[in-house]
């Protein structure tokens, strides 16, 4: 299993699961709808978030909840660009990721200053989004999603949904080490393309992802198979949240991508402490 990802000659260390902050330069965002997106306030933002212990950063400018359109190419540059320029001035060991399926937004993110690439549709959007990962040595998130976020969600079907996203990585995993893309992060995409059972039966079977040993990303904060099992609203998610990511780590996942980073360490610390008394409890 991968432990160290290299952003850029930046190190990052997954032997203690990490936390990715969520900044969405997008008018329509789920959570936030698009309250807080000016370069200025996304930097204040990424100052508190690093504060509170995130390691990387993800910056997307296009919105992938369920039902979203899609932007011209020109407007995801402008919302994405300015917002990286900034935080790599202001903070320039921070570690970003661009979260994107084109390749010329990931490619002018990179020259911008971010290290990492995380792609809702695995390159199958825009192949050659795996020419920029691999031609600037930044690691690849790679989700599974089917279809769509336009019609996504409209009865999504699967023979077995746990054994089909394998396979859909043992391919994709070969297909990347053919074509010498190494740095491989897998993020099984909850809630796209899936329906709210499959989504708790992906959390529950999460430890069978394992066997792919590339890092695990999980990224169910704040979204709807939580605050409609719950009946309420993704402002009022954060408690459901919390008790997810305890979930998703004690099945082992190593990166958890977030809205409200402080919960999410505090989880980690938590898990991690229970960890270490249970090896020392058997040694």
């Amino acid at each position: 299993m991968a432990t160290t990802l290299n952003c850029h000659g930046q190190l990052l260390s997954l032997e203690t699961p990490c936390v990715m902050g969520i900044l969405n330069a997008t008018p329509d965002s789920f959570y936030t709808k698009g309250t807080n997106n000016t370069p200025t306030l996304l930097l204040e933002q990424a100052y508190k978030m690093i504060q509170d212990g995130a390691k990387i950063l993800d910056i997307g400018g296009m919105s992938s909840r369920p039902g979203a359109d899609y932007i011209s190419e020109q407007e995801e540059n402008d919302r994405v660009l300015p917002v990286i320029e900034i935080i790599k001035k202001n903070i320039p060991t921070s570690i970003l990721s661009i979260d994107t399926f084109r390749a010329s937004v990931a490619k002018n993110a990179i020259l911008a200053g971010a290290s990492m690439i995380n792609d809702i549709s695995g390159g199958e959007e825009d192949s050659s989004i795996i020419d920029i990962a691999i031609k600037y040595q930044t690691p690849f998130i790679c989700m599974h999603k089917r279809g769509v976020p336009k019609t996504m969600q409209h009865n999504p079907t699967y023979e077995n949904v746990i054994e089909e996203i394998l396979e859909y990585f043992i391919q994709k995993i070969e297909y990347f080490r053919q074509k010498g893309l190494h740095d491989v992060i897998v993020d099984v995409g909850f809630g796209f393309g899936k329906t709210l059972e499959q989504n708790y039966e992906l959390l529950n079977s999460l430890h069978i992802y394992k066997q792919l040993k590339k890092p695990l990303l999980v990224g169910i904060s704040r979204k709807s198979m939580i605050y409609k099992l719950l009946n309420t609203t993704p402002e009022n998610a954060l408690n459901g949240t919390t008790a997810l990511h305890s979930v998703a780590l004690a099945q082992g996942c190593q990166i958890l991508r977030v809205h409200d980073v402080k919960e999410a360490v505090e989880c980690i610390q938590l898990n991690q402490f229970l960890i270490q008394k249970n090896k020392s409890h058997f040694h």
